[in-house]
């Protein structure tokens, strides 16, 4: 367990404790304060608020400041009105709460005191959502913050729509690089189309508590290649970044990097943008292999420092699936779990009576007993010129057979080879900040003649439990420990054309 993590829970346990003592004060039984939302219900009913208050606090975001505005409202009724009562409530409850809980000197006033207390409404809304604003913001930044499965590349250890929380304090909150941004929006403000930050200040990477990330969790990164990107939705996006568009156009026109990157800019300049760290995209995946270790997939089985690693119990894999000539039937094989969304792109009809399907070991058996189907076998990969580090084609790698490559370490040093920068180089400059040239084969790091370079930053290798539809780190290279958000520890509600109640307060694993 981090020490952040450690302190948060502490925090939470004081403040609970503080509430058993308020409501003992309000003549309340202690016990329930211990009890999430049934201690709001009490609340609300010896307050005599509309009852109303109780359920909106279930409201996804809004419901967050619904309770910060119930236990101002609770606090009020000990008699404390003033912005720093309402400031202690908000970010200090943890020793405000055990204050006014066991402190001889407070009391419960109840009703009558917040009637004769004369504040507007518009004062009392307005301080309300200040200190509720400004809370949530510190609790996404620092603490835990939602956010929804998009894609299948982690099926099915992760379904599409799952909700989930992801705890900042498992690897230490990170501090924001840009400091000055809109609450509760990533990158962009909805419906307007521009930047919901700005880059007046720019705070280097900073890490609180920071604890070690462990192979086979479950972790929030932006995405390192979204540094920078074409903003063209329908063309572009995620699915083709930046830099796959200049080596797309360096194939298809025979051109070097540089002169590929120009063209880039002179077609899509106007909608070019680049991104600060926190503000790329959020992906998540599973880290397969930590600093300093050696990954290769062999025979689609990863191995870690040449040994097996464990494969995720629900992993999702390609077959090519080959019937007697007849059609599946989608509904049928919908019931066995398999998506057939074609969005999704997991069930392909890819000719007459042959299909590619992407599903796990337990659909792959319920579908080999449908009389019409002939053959299941694992679908072939071929070489891939888009996989990192995109080597000639002499030497391509392949979803299923990649590497061996080593995981940069924070103060290990490697010598600077022909191999070695085709696959160090951007992590040493772009991740870095330093700058990197090659003259007559010899390497200049910030100017100067270098034969080594010893990494500043530990690196991670993420991968998708649906290994055959993922874009991951095989497409991309490695995630710097800056770019890491957080652990995803919960799901905490989850969606397809009804709920999955199965899946609700599901811990991740």
């Amino acid at each position: 367990m981090s020490i952040g993590f450690l302190l948060f829970i502490i925090a939470l346990i004081s403040s609970l404790v503080g509430l058993y003592g308020m409501f003992q004060k309000a003549g309340i039984a202690g016990w329930k304060a211990f009890i999430p939302f049934y201690n709001t219900w009490c609340m609300v009913e010896k307050m005599r608020l509309k009852k109303i208050w109780f359920f909106l606090q279930f409201i996804p975001i809004v419901g967050f400041f619904i309770i910060i505005w119930i236990l101002i409202k609770f606090v009020e009724h000990f008699g404390r009105f003033s912005v720093l009562a309402h400031a202690a409530t908000v970010f200090i409850p943890f020793i405000y709460f055990p204050y006014l809980g066991f402190s001889k000197n407070e009391r419960y006033a109840g009703t009558v005191v917040v009637k004769n207390y004369k504040k507007s409404a518009a004062r009392e809304w307005i301080d309300a959502a200040v200190f509720a604003i400004v809370a949530a913001t510190l609790i996404r930044t620092f603490v835990f913050e939602a956010y929804t499965i998009p894609t299948p590349s982690m099926e099915k250890t992760l379904l599409v729509n799952d909700f989930l929380f992801v705890s900042k304090f498992s690897y230490g909150p990170r501090i924001p690089n840009t400091p000055i941004a809109m609450p509760f929006v990533h990158h962009t403000i909805p419906g307007l189309n521009t930047k919901s930050y700005v880059e007046w200040i720019h705070i280097p990477y900073t890490r609180w508590f920071a604890s070690p990330i462990k192979r086979n969790d479950v972790v929030v990164f932006n995405f390192p290649v979204n540094d920078t990107l074409i903003n063209d939705e329908e063309n572009f996006g995620s699915r083709v970044t930046y830099y796959e568009a200049i080596r797309q156009r360096m194939a298809a026109e025979n051109i070097s990097y540089d002169e590929a990157r120009t063209r880039i800019w002179d077609t899509y300049g106007e909608n070019i943008i680049v991104r600060p760290v926190d503000k790329r995209e959020n992906f998540i995946k599973r880290c397969v292999a930590v600093a300093g270790d050696t990954l290769q997939v062999r025979g689609s089985v990863v191995y870690i420092n040449g040994r097996t690693a464990g494969i995720p119990k629900d992993h999702e894999r390609n077959y090519i699936v080959t019937t007697d000539g007849s059609f599946l039937n989608e509904e049928e094989i919908a019931e066995f779990g398999i998506h057939t969304d074609p969005m999704l792109n997991e069930f392909v009809n890819t000719g007459p009576g042959t299909y590619s399907i992407n599903m796990t070991e337990a659909e792959k058996q319920k579908l080999s007993k449908l009389s019409n189907i002939k053959n299941i076998v694992p679908a072939p990969y071929p070489p891939e010129a888009q996989l990192y580090p995109y080597y000639t084609i002499e030497r391509q790698w392949t979803v299923d057979n990649y590497g061996p490559v080593w995981i940069p370490k924070k103060g290990a040093t490697i010598s600077l080879t022909p191999d070695n920068v085709i696959r160090y180089k951007r992590s040493i400059s772009v991740y870095e900040g330093n700058t990197f040239e090659e003259r007559d084969g010899k390497y200049f790091i910030n100017g100067k003649e270098s034969t080594s370079y010893t990494f500043k930053m530990d690196y991670f290798w993420m991968m998708g439990d649906n290994r055959h539809n993922s874009l991951d780190s095989r497409f991309w290279g490695f995630v710097p420990e800056d770019h890491i958000v957080g652990k995803a520890t919960l799901i905490w509600f989850s969606w397809e054309k009804g709920p999955r109640w199965s899946r609700l307060f599901r811990t991740i694993k």
